[in-house]
């Protein structure tokens, strides 16, 4: 294993191609090398906050750095073989890749694509600059932000889908976004999933010259098969590109090519946060649950849906002492309770049964009806 050795930083070396920069929402300033192997990664999944072009050289002025390149810190205790740690850095040995904590700000070394340990360490950048990262579909109605946060399958894509249909819908993301704690939505506009059950509610996606994707009845197998090799596969950039453009379980499309007439928003006032569940009744539920409850709700969810690795990132964190992860969920919570005073905060339910064009149809009849209870409790949101 690589021994740290604090005497050699990357902002230091020689030899840089110049960086990606990007600013997410003003708050945190993330620098991916351009050599690095993630930075083709990077620069598809975080194009939304691509910021000034490139720089030719390193600045101190980014909060999160990014290379391919590995330091030397020495002073450091080892967890048997697993990885080698000081307060302020680790080093994992598999996948090979180091964290090391430079006051308020993170520096990332790694050869393999690197977007799910970025997501943790934004996450926590963010928390400590006074907004959270949830896993969410995000929208406006009329310029009222709405949260609509729920584990994977559900159905929030194909919500926005029948959304976009209605007069002054605004996209903000369909996967992940912030609140702040003055209450406002942050959009995340990543490229969007969409999958062979997605067909009927964006047929353009469909249309000439694509690649074959599996049939429905296999999409849910393919995908949890994806989701057992993606560890092994990020490791290795150029074939991960390769399998992400030929996976015929879903298709990447950007939300300006899926959404065309739907402008694209970047912050609103948040109005409601509506958690989504499937559940095995034969019928819809609309239920009022407390910001507490909601609170806990996007804590947990955030946090499950992230990949293995992101939650283990989190774990070596608050293990070595870098963060403890008693103040990385109590930080984050405060935020969010920040966030959700005076909003409205409820549970939808609808049926597991219910295929994703009758849960979405049910789902945006119910918002409908949030939103004019709303305006009507409150004409000024």
């Amino acid at each position: 294993m690589t021994l740290l050795n604090s005497s050699t930083s990357p902002t230091a070396s020689a030899g840089y191609t110049g960086w990606q920069c990007f600013d997410v929402h003003g708050r945190v300033k993330m620098g991916v090398e351009n050599d690095a192997p993630t930075a083709p990664q990077t620069a598809v999944m975080f194009a939304d906050f691509l910021a000034d072009g490139e720089r030719d050289e390193p600045t101190a002025g980014f909060d999160l750095t990014v290379s391919g390149r590995f330091e030397d810190v020495h002073g450091v205790a080892y967890a048997e073989d697993d990885f080698a740690y000081r307060v302020d850095a680790i080093d994992l040995r598999s996948p090979h890749l180091q964290i090391l904590r430079d006051g308020a700000r993170f520096r990332l070394n790694g050869g393999g694509e690197l977007l799910t340990t970025i997501l943790p360490l934004l996450d926590r950048l963010m928390v400590e600059r006074g907004a959270a990262m949830i896993h969410a579909a995000t929208v406006t109605m009329d310029g009222r932000g709405i949260a609509l946060p729920a584990a994977g399958g559900v159905g929030k894509t194909s919500t926005i889908a029948k959304l976009a249909k209605l007069p002054g819908m605004g996209f903000m993301g369909d996967d992940w976004a912030f609140l702040t704690d003055g209450g406002d939505l942050l959009g995340f506009g990543k490229p969007m999933f969409i999958r062979p059950h997605h067909r009927e509610i964006y047929p353009h996606l469909f249309t000439g010259a694509r690649k074959p994707l599996v049939p429905r009845s296999l999409s849910r197998p393919v995908g949890q098969l994806t989701t057992i090799v993606h560890p092994v596969i990020v490791q290795y950039p150029q074939f991960a590109a390769f399998v992400r453009r030929w996976s015929p379980e879903h298709k990447m499309v950007r939300p300006q090519d899926a959404l065309p007439d739907v402008p694209m928003v970047r912050s609103a006032p948040l109005t409601a946060s509506v958690y989504l569940e499937r559940h095995d009744g034969s019928a819809s539920e609309l239920i009022d649950i407390s910001r507490d409850d909601m609170v806990a709700r996007m804590l947990g969810n955030f946090h499950s849906e992230m990949t293995v690795h992101s939650r283990e990132i989190v774990n070596l964190l608050g293990a070595v002492g870098m963060i403890p992860l008693s103040r990385i969920f109590a930080e984050k919570a405060v935020v969010l309770e920040q966030a959700l005073t005076g909003v409205p905060t409820l549970l939808l339910r609808v049926p597991r049964r219910w295929s994703a064009d009758r849960a979405s149809d049910a789902i945006v009849a119910e918002l409908g009806t949030i939103l004019a209870g709303s305006a009507a409790t409150d004409p000024a949101r």
